[in-house]
């Protein structure tokens, strides 16, 4: 079953990540983030999630919300067939996750560790990312190196990508 946002939450508490929360209105895109107040929108991570040609691997991408994500190159810089975005299905079988709520947090449900996460290169080191827990009515804001901590926790592979 996948995780609710109350334990994702008591996830990171375990952990001892420090976190702060925004609840707000169910959001499915940057663009309606964009319209929440006081959101510090350059903080937001928008994240992508990817299979190659056969459907073999899945992959995360995590970015800074003002890029986009030029699937060639990426597919150049992890040596994959060509890339696409993956099925509500195989969102949900992988990540837990439903449409809207993409986060690297997901992981959290990956108990394979079967996704690959691709995080931008210059989201690295920074001290205040917004990612939801698990469902896109709250955005928690945490460290890169407490993100990092999470997903190599877990024992997915991470790799940085230029975007």
């Amino acid at each position: 079953m996948p995780l609710t946002k109350e334990e994702v939450h008591a996830k990171l508490d375990g952990m001892g990540i420090k976190y702060e929360t925004t609840k707000h209105a169910p959001v499915y895109t940057i663009d309606e983030m964009k319209l929440i107040e006081g959101m510090k929108i350059e903080d937001v991570c928008k994240n992508l999630f990817l299979r190659d040609e056969k459907g073999k691997r899945h992959f995360l991408v995590v970015l800074d919300e003002a890029k986009s994500a030029d699937l060639k190159s990426i597919r150049a810089q992890i040596g994959s067939t060509r890339l696409s975005f993956a099925s509500e299905e195989r969102l949900m079988d992988n990540l837990g996750l439903t449409k809207g709520a993409v986060t690297p947090l997901g992981v959290l449900n990956d108990c394979a560790a079967n996704v690959e996460v691709l995080i931008d290169g210059d989201l690295r080191g920074r001290p205040h990312l917004g990612v939801h827990p698990c469902d896109n009515t709250e955005t928690l804001w945490l460290s890169y190196a407490d993100l990092e901590k999470i997903i190599k926790s877990r024992g997915n592979s991470l790799k940085f990508i230029k975007l």
